[in-house]
């Protein structure tokens, strides 16, 4: 697994061990970047599944300030220390054990908010609805920030106010939906 492009291009990341972690593909994470890319605004990131921590650190890679890697598996945490001091960057990065309820709360209290939000949450979960919603009402979504959500379901939020589809795009049994709020 590498990082594609930017700052940080070709470098190789670990893998967290065990088949508990479904790392996003090369191919995904090159698509998803393409397809963000006429929106994105450069401010931080969150990757609320993060579990080796590619998707924010691609991120930063490619212009991103700071990204909040987000995982309540201490395997995945591990992985993602490991991945973030590869990048001699650790300063633009903040890694989070804890759930993602328990971590929205904490980033929302501290009044942090995100210009793009990576969700990949586990696929029988089904979460990724109320998650977007939550963060809208708390304000934790820059206007113009960027939803990026994978699953392995056709996700449609609706009946959120100022959030629009921008793309959805089928790879095998992942489905990847970009959702732009405001903007």
């Amino acid at each position: 697994m590498k990082i594609v492009s930017g700052k940080f291009g070709g470098l190789n990341l670990k893998a967290v061990p065990g088949n508990d972690t479904r790392p996003t593909s090369a191919k995904v994470k090159e698509a998803v970047f393409s397809m963000i890319g006429p929106y994105l605004q450069y401010g931080n990131s969150l990757d609320l599944f993060a579990g080796t921590g590619s998707l924010g650190i691609e991120s930063v890679s490619r212009g991103y300030e700071k990204s909040y890697l987000v995982d309540k598996a201490y395997k995945a945490i591990s992985t993602i220390k490991e991945n973030v001091e590869k990048t001699n960057s650790r300063d633009q990065f903040q890694i989070i054990k804890s759930s993602a309820t328990e971590a929205l709360n904490k980033l929302h209290s501290d009044g942090v908010k995100f210009d793009l939000v990576f969700l990949d949450p586990p696929y029988r979960m089904k979460i990724t609805e109320q998650i977007v919603k939550d963060m809208i009402e708390q304000e934790m979504i820059e206007e113009g920030g960027i939803f990026v959500v994978e699953t392995d379901y056709e996700v449609t939020i609706e009946g959120i106010e100022k959030l629009s589809l921008i793309k959805m795009k089928d790879y095998k049994d992942t489905k990847v939906a970009i959702y732009q709020y405001g903007g």
